[in-house]
C-alpha cells in the first residue's frame, strides 16, 4: 500500500509540474504547515495535530483554481493514553483535490477539497476526507487559512486546522 501511495504522489507532482511548465499563466505551488485542534470524538484521545503539505493551484477560470494537495498529519496522543501504553502520535497522509475561489481578485478565498487519508499505522486503512475552509493570500506569496477537516471511516476523525503557507511559481 505504501508503494502505491508513493507512486500516486510522485505521479501527481510530476503531472502538475510538467503542466505548469507548458502553460504561460501556470499555477503555483505552495508549501505549508498545518497546526490543528482535534474536535468531536478525536478530542477524547488527541490533544493537538501538527502537519505539513505541498499544494498545487491550477487556474481554470478568473479567480477559480483547481488544486491538488499531499501532506502528513500527526495526531498527538493525550498523556493519560500514553501512560496506558498508547503511542505518542499517530500518522496520516491526506491526499486531496478541490476548488479554490477568490472572492475579491487575489485576497480572500473559499476552498473545498475531497480525497482520501491513508493511515501510516499497520492496519489503519484509508478514510474519505473532506475539508472546507477560508483564507487570505497576501502580497509576497504568503497565505493563511483555516479549515474544518473530517475523515470518515467507521466513525469520523475531525480537526479544525490552520494553514500557514508560502506560494511560489
Amino acid at each position: 500500500m505504501k508503494k502505491v501511495l508513493l507512486a500516486l504522489v510522485v505521479l501527481g507532482v510530476t503531472a502538475c509540474s510538467s503542466f505548469a511548465q507548458t502553460k504561460s499563466d501556470g499555477g503555483k505551488f505552495s508549501i505549508g504547515i498545518d497546526p490543528g485542534i482535534p474536535v468531536g470524538d478525536a478530542s477524547n484521545g488527541f490533544n493537538f495535530v501538527i502537519g505539513g503539505d505541498l499544494k498545487y493551484d491550477l487556474p481554470i477560470a478568473d479567480g477559480v483554481f483547481f488544486n491538488l494537495s499531499a501532506g502528513y498529519s500527526a495526531f498527538m496522543t493525550k498523556s493519560f493514553l500514553k501512560d496506558a501504553g498508547a503511542k505518542s502520535s499517530y500518522g496520516f497522509i491526506p491526499l486531496k483535490a478541490g476548488l479554490k475561489y477568490y472572492f475579491t481578485g487575489q485576497g480572500f478565498f473559499g476552498e473545498a477539497q475531497l480525497g482520501a487519508t491513508f493511515s501510516t499505522e499497520s492496519g489503519g486503512g484509508t478514510a474519505f476526507a473532506y475539508a472546507p475552509g477560508i483564507g487570505y493570500t497576501f502580497d509576497g506569496g504568503f497565505e493563511a487559512g483555516i479549515r474544518y477537516e473530517g475523515w470518515s471511516k467507521d466513525g469520523s476523525t475531525s480537526q479544525v486546522a490552520a494553514r500557514l503557507a508560502y506560494n511560489f511559481q
